[in-house]
């Protein structure tokens, strides 16, 4: 009966210890990460546009995944179009009117583990002024030791569906979509 109570007492801390894992922090890898968006232009074409090179952070609890957190955030005038006088129309007053340092953020809310490898991330997204709750379907392609870099990484790919009516950029709809749908990939290595 000793010994029992003995490697009961023994075992308490270490459970407690076990139970209380920390989340990793990863750092996204810009050269690896980004926005594309799309939405159907007056019916004749769909039309794509990116963002790319921006930060963020995931604090990434393997164990726990609906424990972990995500905050990213990047200059709105880092927006990609393919064709400078679509960048200029996009920063004009008909939808962002976006200083130099307007910046886009995202900070996660809560996570909903859905799968085995999935995940719905709630979180307000902060886009021309305006603060709103998105959720993104989100899939974990892989995590462990990257290959040539030796340490820890992590991927992830994200869908969502905005209306740009939310955000206060709705000009020309419904000729030009409210919807833009928004594909998310990124990379993201262990600090």
């Amino acid at each position: 009966m000793k010994n029992l109570l003995l490697a009961s007492a023994l075992a308490l801390p270490l459970t407690a210890t076990t139970a209380i894992a920390e989340a990793q922090t990863y750092v996204l890898d810009a050269s690896h990460s980004q926005i594309v968006f799309s939405y159907d232009h007056l019916g004749y074409s769909t039309t794509y546009g990116m963002f790319s090179g921006f930060d963020g952070t995931i604090a990434f609890d393997q164990e726990n995944p609906a424990a972990s957190t995500v905050s990213v955030s990047f200059p709105v005038r880092s927006m990609l179009t393919g064709w400078e006088a679509r960048f200029e129309h996009f920063m004009s007053g008909d939808f962002f009117a976006a200083a130099d340092d307007e910046m886009v953020t995202f900070e996660s809310t809560g996570i909903e583990i859905t799968g085995e490898t999935t995940a719905l991330i709630t979180g307000d997204l902060t886009l021309n002024g305006v603060t709103r709750s998105v959720v993104l379907d989100t899939v974990l392609n892989q995590v462990g030791d990257h290959p040539m870099e030796g340490r820890p990484w992590a991927g992830f790919d994200a869908t969502t569906t905005l209306l740009r009516s939310d955000f206060n950029v709705g000009a020309f709809a419904p000729f030009v979509s409210d919807e833009v749908e928004v594909m998310i990939s990124i990379e993201a290595s262990a600090s």
